[in-house]
């Protein structure tokens, strides 16, 4: 069968090591130095020190070191640290002892799981010369029921140190288990690509097809033969692969050319005969690490200060939006689940699957996100995690310098400073008791109907949504739940407050304990800030309007706004739907870092301090400059006396 083949570019390799083991007397030592010397040796030791195979000895061109182990009781430490450090196992049964053989599955793996050894392990059946052939099972069936048990056999083999034969070949299956893996492509029980491999196949497929026909034509499979192997493909032999594959698989084939069924179908082929060097080749050629995923060194380190956030730039946004109308089927406005996993179907997973993601946007009665949710997401992520957001626009097929993709705001003690920012994307922490109306909040934003059942937020989650401003302008409002029990290690961090653009408060109306417990969260955050340097605009929200407030509610929060310097509480019910306009004022306050920053007695008593130091150093400074220019005039009031003299 013609067939993609090549060279092969192993990524981040110096260097494999295999660690020999079995029961004393199977061979271990005669393999390995039957293997070094390509010869037979009568006087071998017990055990041979540690083996190199030179680079050239295999076509991967990566070096091998070969250790050979002891199983007695004493030796085990040793054993168990050389283990821990393998790149894989070579487990040896003497063909001539069955013993032996029913060792591997009473013993030595067991004891491998228990260490937790987790790389390939080959068997090897030594001393095949001296076999019974007529009293012992094949290899197949001796290793099928054990390798069934023991999905960690990467391979069996046997092979004979006397006779020379499958020596080398024990070691090239030890080294191409280790540089080219069977677990991250294929699952041995179902006999299926796994979906990794799946989506980066895809992916790969999407950006060869380059006039986007859904197929790959003979122009284009041989500019990908060259591209990964450096070798074109003669027509016969184009003919040949197409051929195989429409016969096994006839949709994997049409007029055009290669379809993805079909080019997933042949790499699924390759494995199966135990090619994976030839899949590993193709996703190493496209950027892959051993993960599947993307390797870090293809994407831009953005540097920045803690005070400093990563919006989409918007290049960037034009391109999202191209992908969801190109990928809004119905056409009904917006991006149904399913719609969404198509378009991550080319990355290792969907990135919005788990939290803090899954439930942080607004969707609509079918869990369909709107164009504004969809962007809204994609801020989330890039706040977050740029270097993520970064990776997911290349796996969608970005196509410019991924350095475009994103924008690095300026500092926030900047904008402070400038009494202005140029954010789009503002980070809102929210704090406040239990049972305050925090997540109501947040819910409210994400369009969800209230409820009166309490959940507890146990650990911190995140809504986002745009909220439009008086004028038409369009800002992306992100909101940070701070459980009450998370306040304090949330503040152990000294930069902490450097991502927050503002804080909100929020206290039950009706509940004078959670007013004054909000007012020490307020405290605390406002001292952090103080302390820290990344000081923060603060507003306080008083939730459930709709219950009568507790006494002296409007005195207390009079006094405490106008101590602390910010603005009234915001009265709102999320129950009745009477938001005053709440969320647009987060956004309002966020967008002037100067104003509304709280002022604690101990940071007003500080600045106190630090003017009349400053004034008495200029007083200092100003007479100082008075006694120089005496001192001056006097001297040249002296000369001239002198002089006249």
């Amino acid at each position: 069968m013609a067939s993609l083949a090549g060279g092969v570019d192993i990524i981040g390799r110096t260097g494999v090591r295999v660690v020999v083991v079995g029961d004393p007397g199977t061979g271990k030592s005669s393999l390995i130095v039957s293997v070094a010397t390509e010869s037979f040796s009568d006087n071998v030791p017990s055990v041979v020190p540690p083996t190199r195979l030179p680079a050239d000895y295999f076509p991967d061109r990566v070096p091998i070191t070969i250790v050979d182990t002891l199983s007695s009781p004493e030796m085990q430490p040793k054993l168990v640290a050389e283990l821990k450090q393998a790149d894989a196992v070579v487990l040896t049964y003497a063909c001539d002892r069955p013993a032996t053989l029913e060792r591997l599955s009473t013993y030595w793996l067991p004891k491998l799981r228990r260490l937790e050894v987790k790389v390939p392990i080959i068997v090897v059946g030594c001393k095949l010369d001296l076999r019974d052939e007529l009293q012992q099972m094949s290899l197949e069936q001796a290793m099928s029921p054990i390798m069934q048990q023991f999905r960690e056999i990467e391979t069996c083999i046997e092979c004979s140190a006397l006779k020379q034969i499958q020596v080398p070949e024990v070691f090239y299956y030890a080294q191409k288990a280790v540089l080219h893996p069977t677990a991250p492509l294929f699952d041995q029980e179902t006999q299926t690509l796994r979906p990794r491999c799946v989506r980066a196949l895809k992916r790969i497929f999407i950006l060869c097809d380059n006039d986007r026909d859904g197929s790959l034509s003979d122009a284009e499979l041989n500019d990908f033969q060259v591209r990964c192997f450096n070798a074109p493909l003669q027509p016969s032999e184009i003919a040949g692969v197409k051929k195989v594959v429409q016969e096994k698989l006839p949709e994997g084939v049409n007029e055009r050319g290669l379809t993805l069924t079909g080019f997933l179908f042949l790499h699924a082929l390759f494995i199966e005969k135990g090619r994976l060097e030839t899949t590993w080749t193709v996703l190493r050629k496209f950027g892959y690490d051993n993960d599947i995923k993307l390797r870090s060194d293809l994407f831009p380190s953005f540097k920045r200060g803690p005070d400093q956030s990563v919006e989409l730039s918007l290049d960037a946004v034009d391109f999202l939006k191209g992908v969801f109308l190109m990928f809004d089927m119905d056409g009904d406005g917006a991006l149904r689940p399913l719609e969404i996993e198509d378009i991550f179907s080319t990355a290792p997973e969907s990135p919005w699957a788990e939290d803090p993601y899954k439930d942080a946007a607004e969707r609509n009665v079918f869990g369909g996100f709107s164009f504004e949710a969809f962007l809204a997401e994609w801020a989330l992520m890039t706040i977050l995690d740029p270097a993520a957001s970064v990776a997911n626009l290349i796996y969608l097929g970005y196509p410019g310098d991924p350095v475009t993709s994103l924008q690095i705001n300026r500092r926030r003690r900047l904008d402070r400073k400038k009494q202005q920012t140029q954010r789009n994307v503002f980070q809102c922490y929210v704090f406040g008791p239990r049972k305050s109306g925090k997540s109501a909040l947040l819910n409210t934003l994400i369009g969800r109907t209230f409820s009166d059942e309490y959940q507890p937020t146990i650990n911190q989650r995140f809504a986002v949504n745009m909220v439009e401003l008086s004028g038409g302008a369009r800002k992306t409002l992100i909101m940070r739940e701070i459980p009450e029990d998370g306040v304090s290690p949330l503040l152990a961090n000294k930069d902490s407050l450097a991502a927050c653009d503002i804080a909100v408060f929020v206290y039950d109306s009706s509940d004078v304990n959670s007013w004054r417990r909000t007012t020490e969260l307020l405290v605390e955050v406002a001292t952090h800030g103080e302390n820290s340097g990344f000081e923060v605009p603060c507003l306080i929200v008083s939730a459930k309007d709709d219950l009568d407030p507790y006494p002296l509610a409007i005195q207390d929060s009079t006094r405490v706004s106008q101590d602390m310097g910010i603005e009234a509480p915001i009265p709102v019910s999320m129950k009745l739907g009477d938001l005053n306009n709440v969320y647009r004022r987060i956004i309002n306050a966020a967008q002037n870092p100067h104003l509304s920053i709280p002022e604690t007695e101990a940071g007003r008593n500080r600045k106190q301090y630090r003017r009349i130091v400053n004034r008495s150093l200029m007083v200092v400074s100003v007479g100082a400059a008075v006694a120089l220019v005496g001192l001056a005039a006097y001297k040249v009031y002296a000369k001239r006396k002198n002089t006249s003299g």
